[in-house]
């Protein structure tokens, strides 16, 4: 099973079709190749799938979906931590 996760769009480089978002307070940059012209602003939120938006979502939807990883997060011991929330390469 495949996750996307809620990410808040913080900068947009149109001319190299990236975005940076912030993903529970880390910033990493992800293509929107595959969102083709969707017209995403600062401060959307998208969901993020290994590095592509997948595709904008609504503010309330994300936040919702976020308090839930929050959640989950909290249980998890330090290393489980840092590879949910920075990604494998991290460790």
């Amino acid at each position: 099973m495949c996750l996307s996760i809620p990410s808040k769009v913080v900068k947009i480089d149109k001319e190299n079709s990236i975005a940076t978002v912030d993903t529970m307070g880390v910033q990493r940059e992800a293509s929107l190749a595959l969102v083709g012209d969707e017209d995403l602003q600062i401060g959307d939120f998208v969901l993020l799938h290994i590095g592509f938006v997948m595709k904008k979502i609504d503010e309330q939807e994300a936040l919702e979906s976020l308090e839930i990883y929050r959640d989950i997060i909290d249980r998890m011991n330090e290393d489980d931590k840092r590879m949910a929330i920075l990604g494998e390469d991290s460790l």
